[in-house]
């Protein structure tokens, strides 16, 4: 605990300062996904929150999406050939070293697209995951990363810039369909996201997925992976798959089989024509701050690791 608090004083004390080099990781014994830190009430999104660099440990996922931390991440370079990382104050740049490599490899297809000149990447993890100060209740484990919809015209937008430039909506009637700025190039990118078999699936509007559906040909296996969800109109939320061998990290249940088109046009037919709402619903119930007992015990490790 006193390590903690010693490591927040720091932070205020020195918000200025940023070290873009990550540590070199240290062997780390097998983790347990099944210990838990049960008696430990403090707030996890505070205390992670509070991590300025990864921890000098082997790479590895701890945790489900929307509950864990990550150990050993890696930095996404701020600035790359084919990329910008968006929002630096918020150094959510970090992540698996699985999750670093496949934005790069999809900024570098997007950059043979007409009009991108690469990607602009938003969101993807603290350095050591955990539960975001704000945001996103996902993004904990260094396995996703939000891409923006604003194709890049150029990459080298100075740090100001990054912090004031916005995305762009892609959505019509509150997402039940694309509006003009969409593009065959968006569909092109999402196609070569979901088409690696890194992913695990792929979030975006409603009325973005029917689009596809609308013109996709040939083999359209690739859809399964893209998912309606609210709001990813600004941006695509990618989600990666666990690393092979990745003890403690917990797989979100695949899509279920089909391409999901009927699925997606529910979607859009309850955005056109909202159904009445259920009299004899619960109210839905108030959500509680993840603790670090709600975490995997190993994110305590992470945690206190130097």
């Amino acid at each position: 605990m006193v390590r903690i608090v010693a490591v927040v004083f720091v932070i205020l004390g020195l918000v200025a300062c940023r070290d873009n080099a990550a540590p070199p990781p240290a062997p780390t014994p097998e983790l347990s996904f099944a210990t838990q830190n049960v008696n430990d009430t403090r707030i996890a999104k505070t205390l992670f929150g509070a991590m300025p660099r990864g921890s000098n440990q082997s790479p590895q996922s701890i945790g489900g999406y929307a509950r864990g931390c990550q150990a050993g991440a890696v930095q996404l370079p701020e600035t790359g050939p084919t990329w910008q990382a968006m929002r630096l104050s918020r150094n959510r740049n970090w992540a698996q070293p699985e999750t670093v490599d496949f934005v790069q490899d999809l900024s570098r297809f997007a950059a043979t697209q007409p009009g991108w000149a690469g990607l602009y990447v938003g969101d993807m993890s603290q350095p050591r995951g955990g539960p975001m100060l704000t945001g996103h209740r996902s993004h904990q484990t260094g396995l996703d990363a939000d891409i923006w919809m604003l194709p890049p015209q150029r990459l080298n937008l100075s740090v100001a810039e990054r912090e004031n430039i916005s995305s762009i909506s892609m959505r019509r009637n509150n997402g039940a369909y694309t509006n003009s700025s969409w593009t065959p190039q968006h569909e092109a990118i999402l196609k070569a996201a979901a088409s690696d078999p890194r992913v695990a699936r792929i979030f975006v509007f409603p009325g973005a997925k029917v689009a596809m559906c609308n013109s996709a040909t040939g083999d359209r296996s690739w859809l399964n992976k893209i998912r309606p969800w609210w709001g990813h109109h600004y941006h695509f939320h990618v989600r990666l798959n666990c690393p092979a061998g990745a003890a403690g990290c917990a797989d979100q249940a695949p899509p279920p089989a089909g391409d999901g088109c009927a699925d997606a046009q529910q979607w859009v037919n309850n955005i056109l024509n909202p159904p009445p709402p259920d009299p004899n619903a619960p109210p839905p119930a108030p959500r509680r701050e993840l603790t670090m007992a709600s975490l995997p015990g190993q994110c305590l490790a992470v945690l206190n690791a130097e």
